[in-house]
């Protein structure tokens, strides 16, 4: 395909309503699962089923102000991209370590809940401090590094899809002949459409996709309605309504992984520049990634304020922007107020909910796996000497083995084991010393 003809709103094109509408769908569709699920395991293990719905509401709406705020651009906060905003799996580990460490002591849900939005909300001074300085890092921030993180990101999230498109983790029925044929035909739907020549099939692909696999699994009997039972009317958002608490014990672990968050949030949103169209080097591209980066921390901040877990910039939803020829950032405020109107009103999310993993997993399952092509893409935009290539095996080996050996770590202390069992946080950390650790060769004795 010519590459004129890959993008078909540009960032600062206008689309028209009802095309700005389809494409915020696809994105919510795309990130819903990924917004509520870091919430949905916090509250199961600690056992606060009680408050998992109202939480549930806070992440969607908190999510959809945060993301109005990336792609707006506040003052210096934001990137000015279609940077969805969600809760971050990457501080479950060591949010759960807090949670458990109060109820061990006998504490109830409120102060469960009070310590890990109290460490969240100070932790983020740790990324909106490291925004300021990112400009004068940026010899760590290279398309060596960002391609290394984005590839990484991308073989991770290739797992959630294939996990999601053989029936979800833990499911009774996991990897049946019904799930894979399910999920398999949304992934082929999602190709047909995609590969279409005309525009409006191509930028619905997704979303036919998921629609045609709902329809599919209520037709074979395959929905559970369980999750309908139960819900509030209406969420309204109260400020610190659980209360307010901090202790420096398990404030540390999570000072470090916003420090980790934020080289992940350079990674995803110069995977985000790139989809745009937009440069991946210069005094611009270090702008939105500042941006980008201390509107991770605000908003991180907002979350804790409002009842919800650390922030992120969503990399799944940079894939909708490759799949869907739309990088207008107008279409972030569309999806910015139906995450909002989700939270807002708990049985229109619920109705997502109702679609089976597999319909989801042969929707993500190629978004995914797009977003490794990008980092690939961007590994390969510089030649790969002998230095480059080593940093990248070296790197991407540990990252990727932690993840498909996760009992590799199974001897090492709690702390050490809740940091180093993210494969994007070891492949990140690596390729960043190791770039600092090994000079340059000379320009006159370069091996390529």
């Amino acid at each position: 395909m010519p590459a004129n003809t890959e993008i078909l709103y540009g960032l600062h094109d206008k689309p028209k309503v009802s095309h700005c509408i389809t494409a915020a769908i696809q994105h919510v569709m795309a990130c819903f699962i990924g917004i509520i699920t870091p919430t949905l395991i916090i509250g199961n293990a600690l056992d606060l089923q009680a408050e998992i719905p109202y939480l549930i509401s806070m992440a969607l709406m908190v999510s959809g102000v945060s993301t109005f705020i990336q792609a707006k651009m506040i003052g210096p906060i934001g990137s000015g991209l279609i940077a969805v905003q969600g809760t971050s799996f990457t501080f479950i580990g060591a949010l759960l370590a807090a949670g458990f460490m109060v109820k061990q002591r006998g504490g109830s849900n409120d102060d469960i809940l009070a310590i890990m939005f109290g460490i969240s909300f100070w932790g983020a001074l740790v990324e909106i401090g490291l925004s300021q300085f990112i400009d004068k890092v940026k010899s760590i921030i290279t398309p060596l590094t960002t391609g290394i993180v984005i590839t990484t990101i991308g073989i991770t999230l290739i797992k959630v899809g294939m996990t999601d498109l053989a029936g979800g983790y833990g499911y009774a029925d996991f990897g049946s002949p019904a799930n894979l044929l399910l999920g398999i035909s949304v992934l082929f739907i999602v190709i047909l459409f995609n590969a279409s020549k005309y525009p409006m099939l191509r930028l619905s692909a997704i979303f036919i996709g998921m629609l045609s696999g709902s329809c599919m699994a209520w037709w074979f009997d395959l929905i559970n309605y369980d999750s309908m039972v139960d819900l509030p009317l209406m969420s309204i958002p109260i400020p610190f309504k659980y209360g307010f608490d901090f202790q420096w014990d398990v404030f540390i672990p999570i000072a470090l992984v916003y420090f980790l968050s934020a080289i992940e949030t350079a990674g995803d949103l110069t995977a985000n520049s790139l989809f745009c169209r937009q440069p991946i080097s210069g005094p611009l591209y270090l702008k939105r990634i500042k941006g980008g980066i201390l509107g991770d921390g605000v908003n991180s901040m907002l979350a804790a304020a409002f009842n919800n877990f650390p922030n992120t910039t969503f990399g799944q939803n940079n894939a909708v922007i490759q799949l869907t020829g739309v990088a207008s950032r107008h279409v972030a405020f569309y999806i910015a107020g139906f995450l909002v109107l989700l939270g807002l009103f708990p049985a229109v999310g619920a109705m997502i909910q109702l679609m089976p993993k597999s319909v989801l997993g042969g929707a993500t399952l190629v978004m995914f796996a797009t977003i490794a092509v990008a980092g690939v893409k961007i590994l390969t935009s510089e030649p790969i000497d002998r230095r480059n290539s080593l940093i990248i095996a070296t790197s991407m080996g540990l990252g990727l083995g932690v993840m498909m050996v996760p009992d590799a770590l199974a001897q090492l202390p709690p702390l050490a084991k809740n940091i180093f069992s993210s494969s994007v946080t070891v492949a990140g950390f690596c390729a960043i010393l190791m770039s600092i650790a090994i000079p340059h060769p000379a320009k006159n004795n370069q091996e390529i």
